[in-house]
Formats: C-alpha cells, structure tokens, sequence
C-alpha cells in the first residue's frame, strides 16, 4: 500500500481559535519514525491547554497525544519491533539513552520538554535537555520545513506545521509517530477505547501506584475526577486495594461517578469549604496518607498538602503551565514529615504499564469504560464543547 502525501487533519489556525479540519502534507518518513493511519484519539486537557496558549504551541498546530492505529509503513531504524499491519497506542517521545529512560523511567527522559511541547522533531539538546540552539542553522519552526512532520500542501514545498507533539500528532488520519511512542498491542485490541491510555489513564493510574505508591488499607485524597482522576480512583480502589478513597471535585454528577468506580467518599468542593476540616473528619485525626491533584490548579495544590497527614505523600499531575509555584508551611511540612512530588505521564514505562492496564480492564478493576464517549472526527466541535463543559469526561474522536 503507496504511503499517502496528504491527508486530513484537526488544525487550530490561531491560538485561542476554533479547531479546522484541513489537508495537511505529510513530510517524507524518516528513519526513527513510523507511518500510523489513526483509528482514534482521545482529547485531553493538555490539548485544550496548549491550544489557550497555557502550554506551549503556536498557530497552525497539529495536537492530539492519545491516539490509536495501525502502522502502515516503518523507518529504518524502527524495524525491530514494529511491523506494517501491527496494532499500536500512542504515548509520550522519550530519547531512549539518557539515564532517566535506561533505568525505566522515560517519562522524565531529559530531553522531555523538548521532545514533546516543540512542535517538531527531535532538536539537538544539551546534556541538561535544554535545545541546543547555537548547533541550529536556521529557525527550526519557520524556516526549515524538515523538522515538521507536516506542512502546508502549498506549492514549493509547504511552510512547516507544528507537528510530532508528544511525538504523533495524533490529529490526523495519518501521522508521521516518533518510535519511541508506539506501544504494540494485540490484533483486535479495542483501540478506540484503549486510545486514551498514551496519557490521562496512565499519568492517573501511575500516580497512584508508581509516584505515590499507595498502600492496601490506606486513605487517599483525589482533587479532580476528571479522567485522570477516574483512573487514580479506579487504581487505588481495585488495584492498590486503597481502604478510604476521598473523590473531590465541583461536579456532584461526576462524584457520583467516582463511588460508583471506587470511591468511598466524595466532597463537593468551592463555596469556601474548609476542604482541611473536611478530609481530617473523615480521616481522623490529622488527615490523608496519600493525596493527588489532578486539576493542576495552584491553590488546589496548596490545599492538597495541607490535607496531608503525617508523613502523608502528595502527588501533582494536573499541568498549571511553566513558572508556576506554590508556598508550602515548611515547619508544618518538616514536622508532619510530608513529602510532595511531581508525577510526569505517571513515572510510566508505557511499553510495560498500559498493556497492564489492558490486563486490569480485563479483570473489571479499571473499568474506564463507564466514562468514555465516542465522536465520530467530523463531529469534533461536538466533542470539544462536551469536553469543555465536562459533559464528556473523556472524549474519544474516531476516523
């Protein structure tokens, strides 16, 4: 089958605009990359973020960092575990050979950021991960059309697109996917459902069981039952084997949702809520062993360490956006021995972990499932508002 030159694709033409589906080119496949034809992708916030301009993107931008397919065509250097005609799920790009992904953590490869919020292929990094912008001849993202894995279909040879976020740009009925991202699955695999795994159910799901390490008959405090919330939800109940599994969120049909997927408790937050009080009355005396935000919202975060009991482990997977902080009590932080720590992508190695969260679906104990809906991809605008006002907690585009 002749790899297609063109191809459809969701494209927001200017930052804080409305999303387009447009022609696309294709650039030509490159050694570490593979053909994928789409199948579906989820939408998750980072998408929605990045196209408000909270992360990083620029006008024109191809997004999309859960999608689901079938690999129509391999580079050369990519043949050695993938195959036209095998099944795949998208997930993060990592380098591969730093320290980070040689001991198995890829999700804080060095050279992460630069990978995956650039909008383009792999650029050359320094040690520390940061671009090496002194080796570049020319502005990668303007001037230079092959670090895009699309472009424009002008004549003379299109202007570049931002593109390979996350390392797919999954956006698209076919994209150009970094190998590092594929993750190989079994023919029949539900893709479309399973799409949304590359992201918010592992980095969920991860930060339970991987950052935080949650304990059977422990208690645990989740801040946002969004997907990502689900997940954490879903894996400290039947997974991690959590015995007080607090949801909190400003939607009661959403906590509804969470007890019914494992929750134990759920609090409606906002209207002033003294949140400290309410967690210690149901974890007496002094408050959570674990915590976790997935809302990314700074003053949720500051609440979520102060519901911390002693030597209480607090976790952030929501992205607030770069230079963002948060004041911690540092007397009450070294007295009550909590720790908080940053939860990238789940600390996962998707390779190993979504197949296990395939597994656990199987078994009934990540039930995701119950809140996943599908859009058919001309539908997007549907799925995009449904997505914004929370209708849909985890919407799925399909081709």
């Amino acid at each position: 089958m002749a790899a297609p030159r063109t191809t459809t694709a969701l494209v927001l033409p200017e930052i804080n605009g409305q999303f387009e589906l447009q022609e696309v080119r294709l650039n030509d496949i490159q050694p570490d990359e593979v053909l994928v034809e789409i199948e579906a992708s989820g939408i998750c916030h980072t998408d929605l973020s990045c196209a408000i301009g909270l992360l990083p993107c620029r006008p024109g931008a191809v997004l999309g960092h859960e999608g689901a397919g079938k690999v129509l065509s391999v580079g050369s250097a990519s043949t050695t575990h993938l195959s036209p005609g095998d099944s795949v799920l998208l997930s993060f790009s990592h380098c591969e050979s730093c320290a980070s992904c040689l001991s198995g953590h890829p999700a804080y490869c060095h050279s992460f950021n630069a990978r995956n919020f650039s909008g383009c292929r792999p650029l050359p990094v320094l040690p520390d991960g940061t671009v090496d912008s002194a080796s570049l001849k020319c502005d990668p993202f303007t001037a230079d059309p092959n670090f895009a894995t699309f472009v424009t279909p002008d004549d003379g040879g299109g202007k570049p697109i931002f593109s390979q976020f996350f390392g797919q740009s999954s956006f698209a009925r076919h994209t150009l996917v970094h190998k590092s991202c594929c993750v190989k699955v079994p023919q029949g695999t539900n893709l479309a459902l399973f799409a949304p795994m590359g992201c918010g159910m592992q980095t969920g799901a991860g930060a339970v069981l991987n950052s935080l390490g949650v304990k059977p008959g422990s208690s645990i405090a989740v801040f946002g039952v969004g997907s990502v919330g689900m997940a954490a939800v879903m894996a400290a109940a039947h997974i991690a084997k959590a015995k007080t599994i607090i949801a909190i969120d400003l939607q009661a049909s959403r906590l509804e949702l969470a007890k019914k997927l494992g929750a134990t408790h759920a609090v409606l937050g906002g209207n002033g809520k003294d949140m400290k009080g309410e967690v210690r009355r149901i974890c007496p005396p002094v408050g959570v062993d674990y915590a976790v935000d997935c809302t990314g919202s700074v003053a949720v975060i500051k609440t979520m360490i102060d519901v911390l009991g002693t030597r209480g482990r607090a976790a952030t997977v929501g992205a607030p956006g770069f230079g963002k902080e948060v004041g911690v009590d540092v007397m009450e932080h070294l007295t009550y021995g909590k720790e908080y720590v940053g939860s990238c992508e789940g600390d996962s190695l998707p390779k190993e972990f979504i197949p296990f969260l395939i597994e656990q679906h199987a078994k009934g104990n990540f039930p995701m499932d119950q809140f996943v809906t599908f859009y058919d991809f001309k539908d997007y605008k549907q799925a995009l508002e449904d997505s914004h006002k929370g209708k849909a907690i985890k919407a799925v585009l399909k081709w």
